[in-house]
């Protein structure tokens, strides 16, 4: 095909949601139905839980290593979690670009804040809103994966992290998980076209306009 051999450069799909909305599922819906956009993968202090393998779920390494990376501000952006540390290695993300990948961060607005101040012009940001506080909360306990606790405690931060919606490119009410999956993907595919993102298109162009018939 004509468009794939045109060089383009990659973009940065971040996708931010509260806790159930559905930006997990959304996300890697999105990643498995197209074979040119990858999952991010963090960098962690934590140790690496049963199944879990170095480089897959995360690049697992150790809190001397991780603190060098940060002086050599070799991450798109860092935070403490509950006292471990998880990074977006730049590198990769950068060279997955270059060479005309785009790159998926199931992420939250804290970090996609981060990424989009470190690389403005590479960033597409999505949020999804979940379709009421009142569905969002039968979600979660549908997912019986947390205490009651924990799961009030998400509940309650959701009302700041909703606030964010605004800082961002687009926003999904997942009212319908097929329909918002169809509207990720247009986002995704529109994204893909723009003329900056495609640089060899100015030589394309221009081999048009050279044509005589």
């Amino acid at each position: 095909m004509i468009q794939s051999s045109i060089p383009r450069r990659g973009l940065m799909l971040l996708i931010s949601s509260p806790s159930g909305a559905g930006k997990t599922s959304l996300s890697r819906r999105l990643v498995a139905d197209h074979a040119e956009l990858e999952l991010s993968v963090s960098a962690t202090t934590r140790d690496p839980r049963p199944g879990e393998e170095n480089g897959r779920e995360y690049h697992f390494v150790d809190r001397a290593a991780f603190d060098a990376m940060i002086a050599a501000d070799a991450f798109l952006e860092w935070a403490n979690v509950h006292e471990h540390r998880y990074g977006s290695p730049a590198q990769p993300v950068m060279d997955a670009l270059g060479g005309g990948r785009d790159v998926l961060f199931d992420i939250d607005w804290q970090g996609a804040a981060q990424i989009a101040q470190k690389a403005p012009d590479d960033v597409v940001r999505v949020f999804i809103l979940p379709p009421s506080m009142a569905e969002l909360s039968r979600r979660l306990h549908a997912r019986a994966q947390d205490r009651e606790d924990v799961i009030q405690r998400r509940l309650g931060r959701t009302y700041g992290e909703i606030e964010r919606a605004v800082d961002y490119d687009y926003v999904i009410i997942n009212d319908d998980y097929d329909r918002a999956y169809s509207d990720l993907a247009h986002i995704y595919h529109a994204e893909r076209q723009k003329r900056v993102r495609n640089p060899g298109l100015r030589d394309f162009v221009q081999r048009l306009l050279d044509e005589r018939l």
